[in-house]
């Protein structure tokens, strides 16, 4: 299996990977295709395909950010049972990541990801791949590490429609697993700068960063 950074739309497997994620996930999450060309293009965010034969198998698009030592994991995809793609994507991704905090001259404090809530997510069928189904998933983010952030999370609609999505939970796989909480500035600042490129803010957003704002500190509990 090949690790391969997608860095273009003209890139002959980015056609192959937005089939997949529009297979996987709801409409709602899928930026349309000729909107990557920018973030494609943007250093900052790595995209990169798993590659068998000539097929995309899986996927993951991560960002880290050193101004705030956190990192981003926007998506993992799994389009196949049975192939090791989650344990290969995990590797590759932890080991560029330590590449780019080495690079930054900073120590991680740990990775955000936005995780379905399998009771809230059902509806879902996500490719009809098994990995991908939300309670798998769930489970095995929390034996990776992740917590969960406590508070009420929305997020803007990724298909520009500036509808709250809802249904998934903010969480953060801290880097010290002794770590209880997250100062809520910290949130607010990764939300605010993630969610920049999208200008349409629901309501709902913007009381959330709003109640964010008032408070010091987030719990992070288990999944």
């Amino acid at each position: 299996m090949q690790y391969h950074r997608i860095k273009s739309i003209e890139d002959p497997y980015f056609a192959k990977l937005h089939q997949l994620l529009q297979t996987i996930f709801p409409p709602e999450e899928v930026l349309a295709y000729e909107l990557w060309k920018e973030p494609l293009e943007d250093p900052g965010i790595h995209v990169y395909a798993a590659v068998h034969g000539d097929e995309v198998v899986g996927s993951t698009e991560y960002r880290y950010y050193p101004d705030m030592k956190v990192a981003m994991t926007d998506f993992t995809i799994i389009g196949r049972p049975s192939m090791g793609i989650g344990r290969f994507l995990m590797v590759n991704r932890e080991r560029d990541l330590a590449r780019l905090a080495k690079e930054s001259g900073t120590e991680r404090l740990g990775m955000f990801a936005e995780i379905y809530d399998p009771y809230l997510a059902s509806i879902h069928e996500f490719g009809g791949v098994t990995p991908m189904n939300p309670l798998v998933r769930r489970e095995v983010l929390s034996h990776m590490g992740y917590k969960r952030l406590d508070f009420g999370y929305v997020h803007p609609s990724w298909d520009h429609e500036g509808q709250a999505v809802e249904g998934l939970d903010l969480c953060f796989l801290p880097a010290d697993d002794e770590r209880a909480s997250l100062p809520a500035q910290l949130i607010v600042q990764f939300l605010t700068t993630y969610y920049s490129a999208l200008p349409n803010k629901p309501q709902a957003w913007l009381e959330m960063i709003e109640a964010l704002r008032s408070r010091e500190q987030v719990g992070l509990l288990p999944l």
